[in-house]
Formats: structure tokens, C-alpha cells, sequence
């Protein structure tokens, strides 16, 4: 959530409840040889591929693959640094995360792809539509951006992550807890919770950092890209129609939401990614 969202780990060093919630895992190298690893489910075209949050791994889209496999190629990644993937980056910036989701894209030999990005995801996939021209049909932002147009200062971001270094797994705890619908699940809130606040420090701050900071490179890629871009935000905060719609952005809120629609309503969000994409072929 945009306005809100302002170890290291190797191949392999996964919990037991996280290692339940995956599929086996296949990799391929990024641009810098770290391994990346992702799922694949279905055939069909064109292919979609989740790209999960801030601190969160593939396994958050584990709701989405028994409804959209049939449909489509469903491809799920794991970021650098998150989930099975492969650590050791000094930084974790969106150019570096776009890098992962195009080598895999390129892994597979994909030539029609939506790109659907989580939060930070949806800065990712916008890096990663500007390594595979011509191969995009779209973009879906998942309670990303709900508004584009001046970006926070470099002083801002930073006195926001500071509290995040400061405290980070308490600090983050309390916040994650704080974006789900007054309805949510208590066990799932609980279990996000937890399950964010256990990511590496190093790798967290250093997204978090750099996800903030390319807000404003996102109005200049969106003009430079010309691609759709659909964004499917919660209700909890306002979304601006018209500050996305000046950037080319189509906006639909999910009413009684929160910031993790794919795990807390999973039957109405597999509907409303469904339709997103079809009219994304139209």
C-alpha cells in the first residue's frame, strides 16, 4: 500500500511452514547470477507472472494457481533475497528485482506476457517491462500506487525506514497487522505478521529504501513504456482515479479489502484479476 508501505538468505534455507506453502522450485540465473527461484503451472496463454510484495515470496500467491492455471501459464517468482531465491546483493534495488522477473520470463521463452506485482511488485514489473520489449501485454498493480505525481523527498523515505532499522521485526509486526480489512482472518493477519517481520533486515531495508525512492521514476517509465496498466487497489485509502488516469492508469477498487486481497478474498480477487486480463487481451 502505497501510502502506507512507504538469514540473508540461499537456495534452500526455508522453514518448514514456508516450505509446505511451495511447490517445488526451478531457477535460473539473473542478470548478476543470483538464482532465482519460480513455479510454473498451466499452459495456456498468455502467461501471467506474480510478483510478490515487500518481504513476502511467491507462496503469497498460492490462492491465485488452482483457479487461473486452467486459464492461463501461471509463473510464480521468488525475488532475490526472498522465498528460495539466492541472496548476497549489497543493494536490492526495482532494477535488480525487474532483472529476476525478465530472466525467468526469458527462462521460459515467453513471448506474451501479463506482469501482475504486488505492492513493491508493482515498481518491479515496471523494470521488468523495460527489459522485454514487445513482449508485454500489460501491467496489473496489486494496492500499489493510489495515486501518481510528486514523489516523497529523499529525507522522507529516509526518517520512514528509520524506524524500520531502529525495531525492525517489532516495527514491522505492528504495520503489517495494520493493513488488513477490520474482517480479515485473525490466523492469516497473524501469520503474515509474523512471516514479514521474520525477513532478512538487510534485504527488507534496502527494498524498502529503494522501492520508495523510484516513486517517481514510475510517471516517466509508465510514458516511456505505453503499455495498459490496471491497478486493483483496496478500500482502505482513497484511490486518486484521475491523478492515475493523467498516467494512462486504469483503477478498480475491491470494496471491504485490505492490503493483501489475493489471500484474503481469494475466490472474489481470482475473478477480478481474471477479468483485468482478458480485457487487458481485448
Amino acid at each position: 500500500m502505497r501510502e502506507l508501505l512507504f538469514t540473508l538468505l540461499i537456495i534452500g534455507v526455508v522453514s518448514p511452514a514456508q516450505a509446505a506453502d511451495r511447490n517445488p522450485a526451478l531457477t535460473v540465473p539473473s542478470a548478476d547470477g543470483v538464482p532465482i527461484a519460480y513455479e510454473v503451472h498451466g499452459q495456456a496463454e498468455p502467461a501471467l507472472v506474480l510478483v510478490h510484495g515487500w518481504s513476502c515470496d511467491r507462496s503469497y500467491w498460492k490462492e491465485q494457481v488452482e483457479y487461473l492455471s486452467p486459464q492461463y501459464r501461471l509463473v510464480l517468482v521468488d525475488l532475490a533475497g526472498h522465498g528460495e531465491s539466492g541472496a548476497g546483493r549489497k543493494d536490492y534495488t526495482m532494477a535488480s528485482f525487474g532483472a529476476d522477473v525478465a530472466a525467468v520470463v526469458d527462462s521460459l521463452k515467453m513471448q506474451k506476457v501479463v506482469l501482475v506485482g504486488h505492492s513493491m511488485g508493482g515498481d518491479v514489473i515496471v523494470e521488468a517491462a523495460k527489459l522485454l520489449p514487445g513482449r508485454v501485454l500489460g501491467l496489473v498493480w496489486v494496492d500499489d500506487y493510489r495515486s501518481l505525481g510528486p514523489a516523497r523527498s529523499a529525507e522522507e523515505v529516509e526518517a520512514f525506514v528509520a524506524r524500520f532499522r531502529k525495531d525492525f521485526r517489532g516495527t514491522t509486526g505492528t504495520f503489517v497487522r495494520g493493513m488488513f480489512a477490520p474482517g480479515a482472518d485473525p490466523k492469516l493477519v497473524d501469520r503474515v505478521a509474523k512471516d514479514m517481520a521474520s525477513a532478512p533486515p538487510a534485504v527488507a531495508l534496502s527494498a524498502m529504501y529503494n522501492s520508495f525512492s523510484n516513486a517517481a521514476r514510475i510517471p516517466i517509465d509508465l510514458a516511456t513504456l505505453k503499455l495498459p496498466v490496471v491497478a486493483i487497489n483496496s478500500d482502505r485509502e482513497p484511490t486518486d482515479h484521475e491523478s492515475l488516469g493523467k498516467y494512462g492508469v486504469k483503477a478498480f477498487v475491491l470494496p471491504d479489502s485490505g492490503h493483501f486481497p489475493m489471500l484474503e478474498d481469494p475466490p472474489r480477487f481470482n475473478r477480478s484479476l481474471d477479468s483485468v486480463v482478458k480485457r487487458l487481451q481485448q
